[in-house]
């Protein structure tokens, strides 16, 4: 049977992260790396693993290459804070591993919590991740936002579902809004000139295809809040990408280190 290394990141996550290594406490590993918590977070995770690294926040894709990089198992899962593995996840990798692997990765299904409601529509789910992979064929792109692995080989597909426990809130969805909208317009500004009717366009689009393309009106209220939040993060962003491209270098700069 293969060992497994779990990869978790974390940032003043005490609210979260005792249940997410709860979940994953079977492992034969578990890597932490945290960017210098203020609250509780590096003492919970002692309590679950040794193999808590401190390391100075520098983005997500390289926090998690550095958590990858420190893991030891032939097979790494990766998992956010906010993250669960469910019991019938763990029984399905078990199994996986009993037997002779056919692939070098794996996708796994996420289901997402938003404010309150378990989400099926509005392209939420199955929101397939590619989390489960040979650690000597993986490598995590270098996105500031929306990053990902990137498996060199054959790649499969998991049955069970992966928990997600994001925007727990409204507040919560605004600030990840700002943060994840600063960090994408740093990502793509010298590609897109923007035009007046782009902040109209966009958003426009961006709530249609959400409510309608992606059937977000059948989640009721919480359908309708989800596309007005993807509406109004497509303006937010379009303004910084603006913002950004009329700024002096002094000026991007310190948006930079901001961002960071």
């Amino acid at each position: 049977m293969q060992d497994l290394s779990v990869a978790i990141i974390t940032q003043n996550e005490e609210n979260n992260i005792r249940d997410c290594l709860e979940s994953v406490k079977w492992a034969s590993e578990i890597v932490v790396v945290d960017a210098f918590s203020e609250d509780k977070t590096a003492e919970i995770c002692r309590c679950f693993t040794d193999k808590v690294f401190l390391k100075q926040w520098n983005g997500f894709a390289e926090q998690k290459q550095y958590a990858l990089d420190h893991c030891t198992s032939q097979w790494v899962l990766s998992i956010d804070a906010d993250e669960r593995v469910t019991a019938e996840l763990h029984e399905e990798i078990l199994r996986l591993f009993e037997q002779e692997l056919l692939f070098d990765g794996y996708y796994v299904a996420r289901r997402s919590y938003f404010l309150g409601r378990w989400m099926r529509y509005g392209g939420w789910y199955p929101g397939y991740q590619l989390r489960l992979f040979r650690r000597d064929a993986a490598r995590v792109s270098r996105a500031r936002v929306h990053e990902g692995f990137i498996v060199t080989g054959k790649t499969g597909t998991l049955q069970h579902d992966l928990l997600h426990y994001s925007h727990s809130s409204l507040n919560e969805s605004l600030q990840k809004l700002n943060r994840y909208t600063s960090l994408e317009a740093l990502d793509v500004y010298t590609r897109k000139r923007v035009r007046w009717y782009d902040f109209l366009l966009h958003p426009a689009g961006a709530f249609l295809k959400k409510y309608i393309v992606q059937k977000a009106v059948l989640e009721g209220m919480h359908g309708f809040l989800l596309s007005m939040i993807t509406a109004f993060l497509k303006m937010v962003l379009y303004m910084k990408i603006w913002l950004i491209q009329h700024e002096s270098d002094d000026e991007l700069r310190r948006y930079k280190e901001d961002c960071r």
